[in-house]
C-alpha cells in the first residue's frame, strides 16, 4: 500500500517524541511505501535535507510551502463566491446549537445536525474556491472576512460571548482562522500528491487532518487520524482566561469543534492512546464502533539491562523522570518534595534523584523553584551530601534515564495532568515498582502492577513510597508483573503492527485508486470473485462475480470470470 502520512512539527526534519513515533512506523512497516508531507518547517530546512535517515520505502517528502501575505488576484465573481462561502463558515461557528432567537416555545431554527452541514458544506467550498484561485492566505486575512465575522457575531442566534466581540477580538479570530485554515491553500490534492496514495494517515487532530479530510473531498482516498492527545482537548486546556478575550475564546473552541466533529465524521477509523482519549473522542462527537485503541510504542530493548535483577540498585533510592514543565504538570515536582520529606521522616536513609530537561525558560525558572524548595526543606544536609540529587538529561533516547531507573528502587510519577504516561511505562519496563498519582491513562496502563494514589496528595503519596521501601519481596513482585505487562501491551512493536492491521482493514473496505494499469489493485475484488463455479446455487446472485461496481473504473479492464 502507498500510505500518504502527515505530520505535524516538522518529521522528518525535528527531532522530538513525535518524529521519533513517525520514525518506527515508517521503519517498522517496510512492506508499505510512504509519502511524507510534512506541515511546520521552513524552506530553509526543506532546502538542507532531511535531519532524520529515511529508509528506501520512504517515497518523497514534501512539506508547506513559505506562506505569503500578498492578496490573490481575484476578480469580482471570485470575492463573491469567497463572501457567501466564508460568511456561512462564520454563521456556522458563531451561532449557537439550538437557539430559538429569543422566541418562548419556538423551534430552534439550528439543530446541530445543521449547522454541522453548514460548516462542512462552507469549508468545502473554500478548499474548492482555493484549488482554483491558487491560495486563500490573502482573502482569508481581508477585510471582506472581518466583516463576515462581525455580522455573524452580531447576529441574534450567536453565541452569548460572541456579541461582545471588539474590533481588535475580531482581528484576533480572523488571523487565528487564517492560520488554522492554511491547508486549503497547499497543491497536495492532486492525483500526483496525496490524490496517489491509498490511504492518508493524519498522525494527529488539526492541520494534518484537515489535509486528510481535503484528499478525501477531492480525490476519495481514505483517511485514519491517530490522536495520542486529543487536539480539541488540548485546544481547551491551552486556551484559559489567561490566553484571550471570552469572545476571542469562545469562537475559536466553536471553530475546533465544528472542524474536529467533521473530521470524526469523515474519517474511516479514529485510534486512540488509550481509553481516556478515546472517551474525549466520543465526547467530541466520534462514533465508538469507529475508535481503535492503540497504545503509544516504547523502545523495549533501551530497559533490557535495567529490566534484569541488579546488584547495583540501591534499596533506599525513589527515582522521579521526565520533562520539567510547568504548563502541563504544573506542581509535580513540588508535591513530591513535600512528600519526601515526610518519607525521610520515616526512613532517614532515603534518597531522591530528579532526572528531568526543563521545558524552556518557564520549565528552567520552575526548576529552579524546586531546587530552592528543596533546600528549604532538608536545611540541615551536608553540602555536597544533599538527600535531593537534580540531575538534567537529554532525550529519552539517551541512556541516562535507564541508568537511574536501575539504580533506584522505587520509581515515583506524580504528575498532575497527565496523558499517557510514557515515563511509567518505561518504568515498567525496567521493572522496577512504581507510585503513581491517578491522573490521565496512569491507571489503565499500570494494570494493578504499581500504586496508585490520588493526585497532589504528599501524604498519600509519603504512605506508598515508605510501604514499598519497607518490603522487598512486594517490590520485586511488582516490578516483575510491571515489565510483563510493558512488554505485553506497550513495545513499539506492537503499535507497529496494530497499525499495520488497521491499514489492512481500512484497505480492505475501500477500493484502491491507481490510474497506472500495470500496478496491483489489492482488495479491489472479493477472494469468491475468482473461485470457479457458483457458490451458492444457480439461482442466487447474491453473490458477485468478476470486479464489483464499485470497484470498477475505467482505468482497469474488468477481470474476467474464472472458468
Amino acid at each position: 500500500m502507498r500510505i500518504g502520512l502527515l505530520t505535524e512539527g516538522g518529521y522528518p526534519y525535528v527531532s522530538g517524541d513525535a518524529a521519533l513515533w513517525c520514525e518506527r512506523l515508517v521503519r517498522g512497516l517496510e512492506q508499505h511505501e510512504f509519502d511524507v508531507y510534512a506541515l511546520g518547517p521552513g524552506p530553509h530546512q526543506e532546502a538542507g535535507g532531511p535531519r532524520v535517515p529515511l529508509p528506501p520505502q520512504v517515497r518523497r517528502v514534501r512539506t508547506a510551502p513559505p506562506w505569503t501575505t500578498e492578496e490573490p488576484a481575484y476578480g469580482r465573481r471570485a470575492r463573491r463566491r469567497f463572501a457567501e462561502c466564508y460568511e456561512e463558515l462564520a454563521g456556522a461557528v458563531c451561532t449557537r446549537a439550538g437557539a430559538t432567537g429569543g422566541v418562548p416555545g419556538a423551534k430552534a431554527p439550528e439543530e446541530p445536525g445543521g449547522l454541522a452541514d453548514r460548516f462542512g458544506s462552507a469549508l468545502y467550498g473554500l478548499a474548492e474556491l482555493a484549488r482554483e484561485q491558487g491560495g486563500l492566505v490573502g482573502a482569508l486575512r481581508s477585510d471582506i472576512a472581518v466583516r463576515a465575522l462581525e455580522r455573524a457575531c452580531r447576529a441574534p442566534r450567536a453565541l452569548c460571548a460572541a456579541h461582545e466581540a471588539r474590533v481588535s477580538d475580531l482581528l484576533t479570530i480572523a488571523a487565528h482562522l487564517e492560520r488554522a485554515l492554511r491547508p486549503l491553500s497547499l497543491d497536495w490534492y492532486d492525483d500526483d500528491a496525496l490524490g496517489a496514495a491509498d490511504l492518508c494517515h493524519a498522525t494527529t487532530g488539526g492541520p494534518p487532518a484537515l489535509c486528510g479530510l481535503l484528499a478525501r473531498h477531492f480525490c476519495g482516498v481514505p483517511l485514519l487520524v491517530t490522536e495520542y492527545a486529543v487536539h480539541l482537548r488540548t485546544h481547551y486546556l491551552t486556551s484559559g482566561p489567561h490566553t484571550a478575550a471570552p469572545a476571542v475564546r469562545a469562537v475559536l473552541a466553536a471553530f475546533h469543534g465544528r472542524l474536529t466533529a467533521e473530521v470524526y465524521r469523515a474519517a474511516e477509523l479514529l485510534t486512540a492512546g488509550d481509553a481516556h482519549a478515546r472517551r474525549w473522542q466520543e465526547r467530541c462527537g466520534a462514533d465508538r464502533a469507529r475508535i481503535r485503541v492503540v497504545y503509544p510504542g516504547t523502545a523495549a530493548e533501551r530497559f533490557a539491562e535495567a529490566g534484569e535483577p541488579a546488584l547495583r540498585t540501591d534499596p533506599d533510592t525513589l527515582v522521579w523522570a521526565g520533562p520539567v514543565d510547568p504548563s502541563k504538570d504544573l506542581g509535580t515536582l513540588e508535591t513530591l518534595l513535600y512528600a519526601f520529606a515526610e518519607v525521610r521522616r520515616e526512613e532517614p536513609k532515603t534518597r531522591l534523584r530528579v532526572l528531568g530537561t526543563p521545558a524552556g525558560t518557564e520549565g528552567a525558572a520552575y526548576l529552579g523553584h524546586c531546587r530552592t524548595l528543596a533546600a528549604r526543606l532538608f536545611p540541615d544536609a551536608a553540602e555536597g551530601d544533599h538527600p535531593v540529587s537534580f540531575e538534567e538529561t537529554g532525550s529519552s533516547e539517551e541512556t541516562g534515564v535507564s541508568d537511574a531507573y536501575a539504580a533506584g528502587a522505587v520509581v515515583v510519577l506524580s504528575g498532575g495532568a497527565e496523558g499517557f504516561p510514557a515515563g511509567l511505562v518505561e518504568a515498567m519496563l525496567s521493572g522496577r515498582a512504581t507510585v503513581s498519582a491517578d491522573v490521565g491513562a496512569v491507571a489503565e496502563v499500570i494494570g494493578g502492577t504499581g500504586l496508585v494514589v490520588p493526585p497532589h496528595d504528599p501524604g498519600a503519596l509519603a504512605e506508598a513510597c515508605v510501604a514499598l521501601l519497607r518490603d522487598p519481596g512486594r517490590r520485586a513482585r511488582l516490578g516483575a508483573a510491571a515489565r510483563a505487562r510493558a512488554l505485553e501491551l506497550f513495545t513499539a512493536e506492537r503499535n507497529t503492527m496494530a497499525l499495520h492491521g488497521i491499514y489492512l482493514e481500512i484497505a480492505s473496505r475501500c477500493p484502491v485508486r491507481r490510474a497506472a494499469r500495470d500496478e496491483p489493485r489489492p482488495f479491489a475484488a472479493p477472494a469468491e470473485s475468482l473461485v470457479p463455479g457458483h457458490l451458492t446455487g444457480p439461482e442466487d446472485r447474491s453473490m458477485p462475480r468478476g470486479v464489483p461496481a464499485w470497484a470498477a473504473d475505467s482505468t482497469q479492464p474488468p477481470v474476467e470470470e474464472a472458468r
